[in-house]
């Protein structure tokens, strides 16, 4: 088998602009009609990765006095996570009120049991297309009879009934801004539903977001590197040559292509300061400075007998330095929210009625840029900058979204308070992988401030609604430092379950006729079992009990160097998960200690000749661990009746409190005091 890369999973694995929703629904009870509780107000924040343990000590400092003020009315818990804690699988219980077992969903990654170990995406896949006829270069897909070709398409492959499609049929309704894990947005069937997806869309490059990176010193003319695109850039005097922004693959050709659009740097050494000219628009910046959103249109090339065919799109540039080396970073091609060419709405209009208030903003469900900061395309400061414009965006859509809210269930996202965790994230003076302790804390510090910030949010809601709205704060997880990586797969080689003792990658050089388990994702252990991997080998009746009581012991007393216990938990799928979507869940599930996390290369089943290294990214916290080490929490302005509330709790309670009862597909129950 040949050795599939980083960058090829992402290739194979992109989502393609043309949509289509599916995903099986499981059988669940359905509410009776409820008559609709005319004026009633739910409103839900999400602060992703919000933790309980700096919100306490921030309390205390008085640093946070509107949650403090819900916490001394009886409205704080901390909130259970998910099995793993991760932002896909989080959200996928709060969205059905069950665990995985009712979703489906077990890690971002899962594995294809029938192609043995093949990698693809948990939340959503792109499926090929089917037939085309071929007119020179070009490939014509035609759907209607007698051709009924099937384009490519997206399709949500979380599974079960989402809680709000029990108050779109009772008539109540809910409007979702920035939601994870709903993409391509699942659609309302009785119209009293809307979502703007979050998490999970894709730019126009159909990734998870591709900075591309304009500089003198470029070592290549082009480097792909993961989360973005290095070009080299060389000036004849002030100008210089063409250079192009490459945007989505041309699938009309059959050998299909990047599309692109032209633009040209004429630089001021003197003035520090650049003029970029681009789709007929004039742009000039300063060393230093941000660009607003500038619209721009990828042409494709199609065969005469087609009209012309655009993509729209929009980008912001930043010009890093002049000189003494000319450096110009371009954000990910999001989509443009005025002409959307993915559908990221429910209904698809509903995003172009937010732009025509607001006009351009990201539509990319990873905002703020982490890739440039882990890459250093940017520094502390430049991404910190960055976050702060996406956080300024966030704000004035919730502004849209509270002048647009009358009364029903009203959600809205921050990703500010994950992703700049990820990056700025360190509560120890134990050493940072690339910061001084004391740059370590200062950036730290950022993330007090945002705390601050999100209070404020807090308080302005509670002076706006009061009593009269039942608020409703959450998170999905919290968070912890990252500092050491644990290879899972070099463990399982190293302890004779990988073969042979030489091999690289689970994708690659494995010998499945001697292996009997690997992994492959963030958390997730399988088992290379007869009957259901393509070439397994473990007997289910006879081995499979003994190979996992075997794992997990090993696996839960394996020490670093300085003795501290890697693996708090090994979690057994079959005893944590009930439901009917449980075809790809792992066998087992790991549960990190704080400071340990599944090493970068072990998740897409890279072998390394370490067990146990250093973190040595900006990405230096996480919360892909044991889901008893890094809860999220819930704050209400009404009592929190139960001590150990659930994220799969909180659909259920917003059920209750709109008067319909918890279907029987939920696991989780109200924890509001009515």
């Amino acid at each position: 088998m040949k050795k599939l890369t980083r960058r090829d999973f992402l290739k194979t694995s992109a989502l393609t602009t043309v949509m289509a929703v599916g995903g099986p629904l499981l059988s669940c009870s359905r509410s009776p009609a409820v008559r609709r509780v005319a004026g009633k107000k739910v409103i839900v924040i999400g602060f992703d990765g919000m933790d309980p343990l700096l919100c306490m000590r921030l309390m205390e400092q008085g640093k946070l006095p509107n949650l403090a003020s819900l916490r001394k009315a009886g409205g704080f818990r901390r909130l259970a996570t998910s099995i793993p804690p991760q932002s896909p699988v989080a959200w996928a219980n709060f969205i059905n009120g069950a665990g995985p077992g009712s979703h489906g969903i077990f890690d971002f990654i899962h594995r294809d049991p029938e192609r043995q170990a093949y990698p693809f995406f948990a939340a959503a896949e792109t499926l090929p297309g089917l037939g085309y006829l071929e007119l020179g270069q070009y490939k014509i897909q035609l759907d209607f009879w007698p051709f009924n070709h099937k384009p490519p398409a997206t399709v949500l492959r979380r599974a079960g009934i989402p809680f709000w499609d029990f108050l779109d049929q009772a008539g109540i309704p809910s409007t979702f801004y920035d939601l994870p894990s709903n993409y391509p947005p699942s659609p309302s069937k009785h119209g009293n539903h809307r979502c703007l997806s979050g998490m999970g869309t894709p730019d126009l490059l159909g990734t998870y977001g591709t900075y591309q990176y304009f500089s003198e010193d470029c070592a290549q003319n082009q480097i792909t590197e993961g989360g973005g695109k290095r070009f080299r850039v060389r000036f004849d005097g002030d100008a210089s040559e063409p250079l192009t922004i490459l945007g989505p693959e041309n699938t009309f050709l059959k050998d299909p292509r990047p599309s692109s659009v032209p633009f040209r740097v004429y630089r001021d050494a003197h003035a520090r300061a650049a003029l970029i000219e681009i789709a007929d628009q004039k742009i000039l910046l300063k060393q230093g400075e941000w660009s607003s959103w500038i619209k721009v249109s990828f042409p494709l090339d199609t065969p005469a007998l087609l009209p012309e065919k655009k993509i729209p799109g929009i980008i912001r540039m930043y010009l890093k330095e002049v000189t003494p080396v000319f450096k110009l970073y371009v954000s990910p091609v999001n989509a443009d929210p005025s002409d959307p060419a993915i559908r990221i709405t429910t209904p698809p209009d509903f995003i172009r009625s937010i732009a025509k208030q607001l006009g351009p903003f990201y539509t990319t469900g990873f905002q703020e840029d982490h890739k440039a900061l882990s890459n250093k395309v940017f520094n502390d400061d430049e991404f910190a900058h960055q976050a702060d414009y996406v956080l300024q965006e966030r704000l004035a859509l919730l502004d849209y979204a509270l002048k647009n809210y009358d009364d029903g269930l009203l959600f809205f996202y921050f990703s500010s308070t994950d992703l700049q965790s990820h990056m700025f994230w360190w509560d120890t003076p134990a050493r940072h992988p690339y910061r001084s302790q004391g740059e370590a804390q200062k950036y730290f510090t950022r993330i007090h401030d945002l705390y601050s910030k999100m209070d404020a949010v807090v308080g302005d809601l509670l002076k706006r609604y009061g009593d009269r709205a039942h608020l409703i704060i959450m998170s999905d997880h919290g968070f912890a430092n990252f500092r050491r990586q644990f290879n899972i797969n070099t463990w399982l080689r190293d302890n004779g379950y990988l073969a042979p003792h030489e091999c690289t990658s689970v994708l690659g050089d494995v010998d499945w006729r001697k292996s009997r388990a690997y992994a492959l994702g963030i958390n997730s252990l399988y088992l290379n079992l007869k009957g259901r991997e393509k070439y397994g080998i473990v007997d289910p009746s006879k081995e499979r009990e003994q190979i996992l009581d075997e794992l997990i012991q090993k696996l839960e007393t394996i020490r670093d160097s300085d003795g501290k216990k890697i693996i708090r938990s090994v979690y057994r799928s079959d005893k944590v998960y009930q439901g009917e979507a449980l075809t790809y869940a792992p066998d087992l599930i790991i549960g990190y200690n704080r400071d340990y996390r599944c090493s970068w290369k072990a998740c897409l089943g890279d072998i390394t000749p370490e067990v146990l290294l250093d973190n040595d990214s900006a990405w230096a916290a996480d919360h892909c661990m044991d889901p008893a080490e890094i809860p999220g929490v819930l704050f209400s302005n009404r009592q929190i009746t139960e001590d150990s509330p659930a994220l799969s709790d909180i659909g259920p309670s917003i059920l209750t409190a709109f008067g319909i009862p918890v279907p029987s597909c939920m696991t989780g129950h109200n924890v509001f005091k009515l």
